[in-house]
């Protein structure tokens, strides 16, 4: 697979609590030079980047995030907050302890509830899939796939562990055709990128992807 292909399905990310406005308009820059699918950038951030990079590179932004407990009144005025001040992807948490406990109605309705709040912008479902039993993701595929939501997603890259093979696997046999599947957390080469992709993937949640292509470019091989 050419590099521009994988750049083309990430979503350049820096979601760390200390980013700066330098950092975040840095890692514009990046996706509009190597194309990436989106910049995943904290929400506060959302309104000054869409300002900066316009039309030229797509917006995500976090709800729910990291840990997904926020109530779903708040996570739907995140969303609609994000989504004026312009960004183009939401990608949300569920509530973990809603799974733990099977609420895969109260599930379903929270993330329909914040799909109707992105008011048609891409909305990703991350599920946290190292704190579950694979009976509980199987679950949350069946809750991801009736809400109206875009994407499953594996992981916030906060908790014990990211994206795993077995987990896109997984996915890829569950979701409804209409769900796409967002691989994210720890993916820290060309090859896991490539796996993940002819797993299933339609999008990598990574920073690194793009450092890989600066060395490239800067060894004169990209």
């Amino acid at each position: 697979m050419e590099l521009s292909e994988i750049l083309a399905k990430c979503d350049h990310t820096l979601l760390l609590q200390s980013s700066t406005w330098a950092e975040i308009k840095a890692i514009c820059d990046d996706g509009i030079q190597y194309q990436t699918a989106s910049v995943c950038i904290p929400a506060s951030f959302v309104k000054q980047a869409k300002e900066y990079v316009g039309d030229r590179l797509a917006i995500c932004t976090v709800i729910g995030f990291p840990n997904g407990y926020s109530t779903t009144a708040v996570k739907c005025f995140e969303a609609s907050d994000a989504v004026a001040g312009g960004a183009d992807e939401i990608d949300m948490v569920i509530n973990i302890g809603w799974a733990k406990e099977g609420k895969w109605e109260e599930i379903t309705a929270e993330i329909a509830a914040i799909k109707a709040a992105c008011k048609g912008k891409l909305l990703k479902v991350i599920i946290e899939t190292c704190l579950l039993t694979d009976e509980e993701k199987i679950a949350l595929c069946k809750c991801v796939s009736v809400s109206g939501a875009d994407y499953i997603k594996t992981s916030t890259g906060f908790s014990k562990a990211g994206a795993t093979f077995h987990d896109v696997e997984l996915f890829a046999a569950h979701v409804a055709p209409h769900v796409k599947i967002k691989a994210a957390g720890g993916i820290s080469s060309l090859e896991d990128a490539e796996r993940f992709i002819a797993l299933g993937a339609s999008r990598l949640g990574t920073s690194r992807i793009v450092k890989i292509a600066k060395g490239l470019k800067n060894d004169g091989t990209y």
